[in-house]
Order: structure tokens, then C-alpha cells, then sequence
């Protein structure tokens, strides 16, 4: 403001030392009254509160609205459990008996035996059946010479799927020539099963 009020005063100054002119004489006529009112004008002018530019603001976009997220319910998963089937186990029926000649263990068919001799006969054999051979298995004699031994004789004890060797004692007849003497496996009921076993020898003097 007081940059403003000097340069206005100097204007003013400049004017009074022109030549006199008619504006200048009519300035000069009036300037007793005239120029307290100009000077009055001015300060009050300048003394006047400025009006202040009021900056420029765009208008304020509105937010956009959010969407709230819905919140989607989750399906409940129903696993259903199997249930176990229970396989009923087959009732197993009664075994069966069975016999396998494997070999000669002792006394070859056709062994020269001296009169009166004690013969020890083993045959190896095989429980090829499903039933356990115990104390009431037997082996009976079936055919042949008997040959000293007693007709009925325990079998061997042996379970299903082994092997067993079957012994009897036998006793050489006092008369030369050839003997043989037959056997066979008995089960508990009485009924024959198996391949027999028999032994065949020769008596010398």
C-alpha cells in the first residue's frame, strides 16, 4: 500500500510542474479544496481492505460406493461313511485222508534175508491230505505175509502236508523163498485211505 501511495503522490507532483494549461489552471482554481478530497480519496482507497481472490476449486467427485462383499455360505459337505460288510468265513467242512508212498527207506524189494532174521522195514511217506494223523490212525495189514508182526499197528503221527516214515519189525520165515507182506492206512472211522505199502523180500539159507 505505501509502494501504491508514493507512486500516486508522484503523478501528482509531476502534474503541478507542467506549464500552466487550461486543466492546469482549472486543477490550480480548484486545487485548495480539490486536492485534499483527491488525497483523501487516495488514502482512503488505499486503506481499503483488498478483496482476497477466493482460489478456484474444482468440484470434489463423489466416491464411488463400494459394494459390500456378500458373503456366500459355504455348502456343508456330508461324507458319508461306508459301511464295512462283514464277510461271513465258510464253515470248514470235515478234512480229508490221504497218503503218498515217497521211497524205500530201508530193506530195497527183492533184499536177500537169511532164515529166522529180524527185518526192520521203514517206508517214507507223505500226509498229502488235510487231516493231522494221531493215535488213532492205523496201519493195518491187508495182503501178503504177515510175517511175524502184529495185524494192527499205530500210524505214525504226522500233520497235514509233513512227511512221516512208517517202521514195522518183521521176522524172516525159517522156509527159503520169496515173501510179501502188504499194509495199509486206516482213519479214525475205520475207512482205508492212501497208497499201500508192502515190502518184498527173499529167504536164502
Amino acid at each position: 500500500m505505501t509502494l501504491w501511495f508514493n507512486q500516486a503522490m508522484l503523478r501528482i507532483r509531476s502534474l503541478l510542474r507542467q506549464p500552466l494549461t487550461p486543466f492546469r489552471c482549472f486543477f490550480g482554481m480548484i486545487r485548495p479544496g480539490l486536492m485534499t478530497m483527491l488525497l483523501v480519496l487516495m488514502l482512503a482507497t488505499a486503506c481499503a481492505p483488498q478483496a482476497t481472490d477466493t482460489p478456484f476449486r474444482p468440484p470434489t467427485r463423489p466416491a464411488p460406493t463400494q459394494m459390500l462383499a456378500t458373503t456366500t455360505p459355504i455348502p456343508a459337505i456330508h461324507t458319508s461313511i461306508p459301511t464295512p460288510t462283514v464277510t461271513a468265513t465258510p464253515t470248514e467242512g470235515p478234512c480229508t485222508n490221504n497218503l503218498e508212498f515217497i521211497q524205500d527207506v530201508t530193506i530195497p524189494d527183492g533184499t536177500n534175508i537169511q532164515r529166522g532174521a529180524t527185518i526192520d522195514k521203514q517206508w517214507l511217506v507223505s500226509n498229502s491230505g488235510t487231516c493231522n494223523w494221531d493215535n488213532t490212525y492205523r496201519l493195518k495189514w491187508i495182503g501178503g505175509d504177515p510175517l511175524g508182526a502184529d495185524q494192527e499197528q499205530m500210524l505214525f503221527p504226522a500233520r497235514a502236508g509233513t512227511q512221516a516214515t512208517l517202521r514195522i519189525n518183521f521176522t524172516a520165515p525159517n522156509t527159503e523163498g520169496t515173501y510179501q507182506s502188504a499194509w495199509q492206512a486206516y482213519g479214525p472211522d475205520g475207512t482205508a485211505f492212501g497208497d499201500p505199502v508192502y515190502m518184498q523180500i527173499i529167504v536164502t539159507p
